[in-house]
Parts: structure tokens; sequence; C-alpha cells
């Protein structure tokens, strides 16, 4: 596939303050990619410098193959939807759309069809005379799509667009927008710190912390198979364990984590014996009150029970002081239900207990993933 972005070794200071640390990243034609991180952790910047709103200290960015590092926003072919949407208020709904068009001077004929493409595409037909003010916070979010993508640019950068609605218009819109994209075909780079947005919307997503990219990978990838600390506990939840690894034969591999609570994990992943980190997601716990068959079973206590609804969220806590979180579908009555005090039995699969790479450190994990 080819790339239609491209980042070389890009770093950029302010001041004394290093907001990207040497970043290379590559973005697909036609693929939705998110940068997911934290506030302050440089994504928002790495956006800016494609846009060409900020000018790399060191590297280069090539959008299509043409290094546009210098050049101006104006001449690099890619919008942008910012979070305030900056609509123009004494506007109109089609005349916030056709703004951009006109300022390339385009023929009327033609500002007047790709508007009325861009309201249909958006779902507006029928609001092209309303101001700002008469639209919903949705609303106004797809007039500043319209208004981004009736030039058609060949990257759509987005800043966080949707932080401003409610939870459940942002969950439609997020559907809507991803659909959007697919018809479409044209680039999307996605800013965002909500982890939810990003694994729903995105083909790929760059974990961006202090300047870096921790990880990138398909989504599937960086939930279920997180290779820092970091990414397994920025994305979902996680437990994060230490243990120290005690053989290493074929395929599999016996660690010992705190408590003496032995457990049998994938051993191809591990480079020799020592201590190493684990990454456990909460509702890969199966539990149940009768001791089940297999290995990495279990004893333990429910210390505490959490209830969000349509899960509940409990915490497991061994005789001798080993801890995990698990997470629970919160069953109809029929079902086996577990509550504070009760006494289970968890099993972890080996496959879905999963090696970090420690931070800063050289893992094998990370090698063979690269």
């Amino acid at each position: 596939m080819d790339k239609m972005v491209e980042l070389r070794n890009v770093t950029k200071r302010f001041g004394g303050f290093v907001a990207v640390a040497g970043v290379d990243l590559d973005i697909r034609a036609g693929e939705f990619l998110t940068l997911l991180g934290p506030s302050g952790c440089g994504k928002t910047t790495l956006l800016r410098m494609i846009s060409g709103f900020e000018t790399p200290t060191e590297g280069s960015v090539h959008l299509a193959g043409q290094d546009v590092t210098a050049l101006p926003p104006y001449r690099r072919d890619v919008n942008q939807v910012f979070q305030s949407y900056a609509l123009f208020p004494h506007l109109s709904v089609a005349d916030n759309v056709a703004f951009g068009l006109k300022m390339k001077k385009t023929p009327g004929d033609v500002i007047r069809r790709r508007v009325a493409e861009a309201i249909e595409m958006v779902s507006l037909a029928g609001f092209e005379q309303r101001k700002p003010a008469q639209l919903s916070g949705g609303q106004r979010q797809r007039v500043a799509l319209a208004r981004a993508l009736v030039c058609e640019p060949k990257v759509l950068l987005l800043d966080e667009p949707l932080a401003a609605l409610d939870a459940k218009l942002r969950r439609s819109m997020q559907i809507e927008l991803k659909r959007l994209q697919t018809r479409l075909g044209i680039t999307f780079l996605f800013v965002t710190h909500d982890q939810e947005e990003a694994l729903v919307m995105s083909d790929r997503i760059a974990v961006v912390n202090k300047g870096k990219i921790e990880q990138i990978g398909g989504v599937e990838e960086i939930y279920h198979r997180p290779r820092t600390p970091f990414v397994a506990d920025f994305i979902g939840q996680a437990n994060i364990l230490e243990a120290r690894v005690l053989s290493c034969v074929g395929a599999w591999a016996q660690v010992l984590c705190r408590g003496d609570v032995g457990l049998t994990v994938a051993g191809e992943i591990l480079a020799a014996e020592g201590t190493t980190l684990l990454s456990i997601r909460p509702e890969k716990i199966r539990l149940s009150s009768r001791r089940p068959a297999g290995e990495n079973v279990l004893e333990a206590t429910v210390h505490e029970e959490i209830f969000r609804g349509a899960t509940d969220q409990l915490l497991l806590q061994t005789a001798g002081g080993f801890e995990l979180t698990a997470i629970v579908a919160n069953q109809s009555a029929a079902e086996e239900a577990f509550h504070q005090g009760d006494r289970v039995f968890c099993q972890l699969h080996p496959d879905d207990v999963v090696v970090l790479a420690r931070e800063g450190g050289v893992n094998a994990v990370a090698a063979r993933q690269t």
C-alpha cells in the first residue's frame, strides 16, 4: 500500500522542552490512523507539523512522496477539523462549507455542485441556510467535516473533533465518521486521548507517550498484545505483575509471581530466565465456584465488588496476598454471580498472559513485534 504521510526523525523543541523526539511514522493511503495518548504527550504537535502550523526542529515531513517540511499550510494538500469547529457564525451552513473553495477561486458552478455533495454526504440536506447558532453540537461538527472534505484533500487531520459532544452523540458520531472515511477512501489522521474512541474507529493506532511512539499496530494487536507497561495500562484496564522466570521449555515458560503464585505463559516470547513484567486483561480472567480442569487455576476471595452497570469489577485476593482485578458481565439472575466475600476459582489461559518490555529496556517481545 502506498504511503500518504511519512515522518522521518521528526523532533520538535519549544525552548528547552522536547515535545516530539525523533519520530518515524508512515501513514498508508486510505487508512484511518489514530494518534492516541494523554494530554501533553506530543500527539497534537505531530498533527500540526503535518498540517504545516508547526515546523520541525529536526527531520522531515512528506506528503504523497513530496517533501513539504518547509511549505506553509495552504500549499499542502491537507485539511484540518479542529476541536472548536471554528465555523463563521455570520455565514450559513452552505457558505461555511463553500469558504475554502471560494478562497481557491473555484468556478461558481463547481462550488455549488461540490457544496451540495458535501452537505448531502454529512446528512445535512435542508440545513443549508441555517447559521451555526441554529445547529446542535453534532450538526456543527458535521458542517466542519463538510467544509474540510469539500476541498477533496489527500489527508484529513482531525484534532479531537468529538470532544465537545455528549457521550451518546459522541458514540454515534464515531460510527458515522468511520463509515464516511471508508466510503470516501481518504486518509484520516485522528488525534484523541479516548481509548474507546480509538479502538472503535481506527485501522491502526499509534500510542504516543512523552513525545515518542511507544507502539503502532492494528486495534486488536494494540489491545491484546501491548508491548510496554504504558500501552497496557493506558488502553483499557490491565493487571501488570512482576514475575520471576523459572524455566523456558519449548513453547511454554514457568514464572513465579508475588505470593508464590506460579503461572504458565507463552515461553517463546521470553528471552531468558530472570524477571519480567506481565499484563493480564481483567475480562480475560474466568471465574467459577468450582475448581476447573487445566492450568493457571488460583483460589481467591472477592475482596471488593464495584457495580459498573453492564459489568462488575472484582478485586480478587489469594491467601498469599496475590491480587488481580477481574471484570465479569452482569448476567441474568439465573447465571452464577460473585459478590464480596465469596471464595472463587480464577483461571488464566497462558495466551492471555502477555509479556511486556520494561520501560527503557530491550525485551524479546518488543524486538520480535517490530
